[in-house]
């Protein structure tokens, strides 16, 4: 049997094609793309194939026909000729400093020049360069240009804490990008990608002529694998997983998917996507671990759900408008939109009538990933030490030992920096943190469990034991186990085979931790 060749992290479609990676067949939307329309904007979460959408798109139009043997759009007609192709790609551009933008594009802008004839000494502005390339490059040829700006937010999203610094990338892109309206009679089509819509910070105001198809329900597989493409281009693979794994194909199956599919582009279908960087890297090492997680997460967005006052649990399942999931503005502060759109959370349904989707997690890869993030923002410690940490408490609560857990909870109160607490809202601080302890953990895990009589502080389950908890803040122990008995809190789990545990904890705000519990075996 021949080795299959997964094409991890690569973004070239010739390299794929002719060197025998095995390429999910995209091409179909690229005829809908070329056939409809001639400007589109495209949002995507990063790793997800934007670049190799882009530069299979390049391939057409430059009219390398016989890398597209056998596809779908080969199944078209087209004339197949070939256009001048300006693919500028944003995801190399330093962006930390004024000067930064500008040397990247005159280093596209340079190469354009000696292609297409039109010599600079580089005293133009750089938007004035790109519409003399892209009246040349007409002219020259004699065919109208495509156009392709890979990551074209990449700046903005560097800058974020840097406002100055990101209005002046906003202004000069903004003039920049203003050719793809402005010289309309010189281009055959036009794509730009990024993770971002900026709508507010007006990158788009010139532009409203590209067709926004980041929703739209005919292109919600154009990125990402679908369950029938896993099916079609890797169930071989997936059987060599289960073979070494020592599991049936189905487990495998079932493992991917609880991992890394869940994705949904679009508010009117449930077309599941799977994250495509994971699910090779996972295929090719033939080991379940959080890929795409670990090749970065910016710091922003976890501190913008901090300083919004966000409560963690309240990610699993969010609601919002539909059209605030389009538009990004980090001047208003709500990161809602920024999560979805760079793949955090995910679109989970949709209420046509009031215009609302309820957003949550995507799978296990994200929700981990992430609340591991924030778990490393609200301590001091070390990733190394913050994974231990976790590994200590499941040993606690598997094993019955709620006092030790106890005091392990209080020590990494102790470590949390004096600046990381929101005294307006304590309580919600202390649940979070529990409750992410608790989801990272892999338990059951139900933060304000509800009862006929009130709501559960914590309700925790292992294989042997339920763990309920009541918080106090500057009140004792005592109290919260009152609470517990008065309002009958263990009357849901009598029947439970499980050992019941209630557990009664006060919080100092003063000292900013755990300092009192009492702990009750029923």
């Amino acid at each position: 049997m021949a080795q299959i060749k997964y094409p991890i992290g690569m973004q070239s479609f010739r390299k794929i094609r002719e060197d025998g990676y095995v390429y999910v067949d995209k091409t179909e939307y690229i005829h809908r793309l070329v056939t409809d329309g001639k400007y589109y904007f495209l949002s995507r979460p990063r790793r997800f194939g934007k670049s190799l959408l882009l530069s299979t798109i390049e391939d057409f139009f430059l009219g390398n026909r016989s890398l597209f043997e056998n596809l779908a759009i080969s199944r078209h007609e087209h004339d197949w000729e070939a256009h001048p192709v300006l693919h500028l790609d944003l995801s190399g551009c330093r962006c930390d400093s004024p000067e930064s933008i500008d040397k990247h594009l005159g280093m596209y802008l340079s190469e354009w020049e000696r292609k297409y004839g039109a010599p600079s000494d580089g005293s133009l502005p750089e938007e004035a360069r790109f519409r003399e390339v892209i009246i040349n490059a007409h002219r020259l040829t004699g065919k109208n240009v495509v156009i392709l700006v890979d990551e074209y937010d990449k700046p903005l999203l560097e800058t974020v804490e840097n406002k100055p610094l990101q209005d002046i990338f906003r202004n000069r892109l903004r003039a920049f990008y203003s050719n793809l309206k402005s010289q309309d009679a010189h281009i055959r089509f036009a794509m730009l990608t990024g993770v971002t819509k900026f709508g507010h910070l007006s990158i788009f105001s010139d532009l409203n002529n590209l067709n926004d198809i980041s929703l739209d329900r005919e292109y919600d597989g154009i990125c990402g694998i679908t369950t029938d493409e896993l099916h079609e281009y890797f169930d071989c693979g997936i059987s060599e997983f289960a073979k070494s794994a020592n599991k049936s194909v189905q487990e495998i199956y079932d493992l991917l998917k609880s991992n890394y599919d869940g994705y949904h582009f679009s508010p009117e279908t449930s077309t599941d996507i799977y994250n495509p960087f994971s699910l090779l890297n996972c295929l090719n090492k033939k080991f379940i671990r959080d890929y795409w997680f670990s090749t970065g997460t910016p710091t922003f967005l976890i501190k913008m759900i901090l300083a919004n006052s966000i409560s963690i649990q309240d990610l699993s399942e969010l609601e919002t408008s539909l059209s605030s999931l389009t538009d990004i503005s980090f001047d208003l502060g709500n990161p809602i939109p920024v999560l979805y759109q760079s793949g955090y959370l995910t679109i989970k349904s949709y209420d046509p009538e009031l215009d609302s989707v309820l957003l949550g997690f995507p799978n296990k890869e994200v929700e981990r990933g992430f609340l591991n993030n924030l778990l490393l923002l609200y301590t001091s410690t070390s990733p190394r030490r913050s994974q231990f940490s976790v590994i200590s408490f499941i040993r606690d609560l598997q094993s019955g030992n709620a006092d030790t857990f106890m005091e392990r909870l209080k020590s990494l109160f102790a470590d949390f920096p004096y600046d990381s607490f929101n005294m307006l809202q304590l309580e919600q601080h202390y649940q979070d943190v529990i409750y992410i302890l608790a989801k990272l953990m892999g338990f059951s895990t139900h933060v304000e469990y509800m009862t006929a009589n009130g709501r559960i502080d914590l309700v925790i389950k292992t294989k042997d034991y339920i763990y309920v908890f009541e918080f106090k803040i500057d009140k004792t122990p005592e109290q919260a186990l009152a609470q517990i008995d008065s309002k009958d809190y263990l009357l849901p789990f009598q029947t439970d085979s499980r050992k019941l545990i209630k557990i009664g904890v006060n919080f100092s705000s003063k000292k900013r931790l755990p300092d009192n519990w009492k702990i009750i075996e029923t």
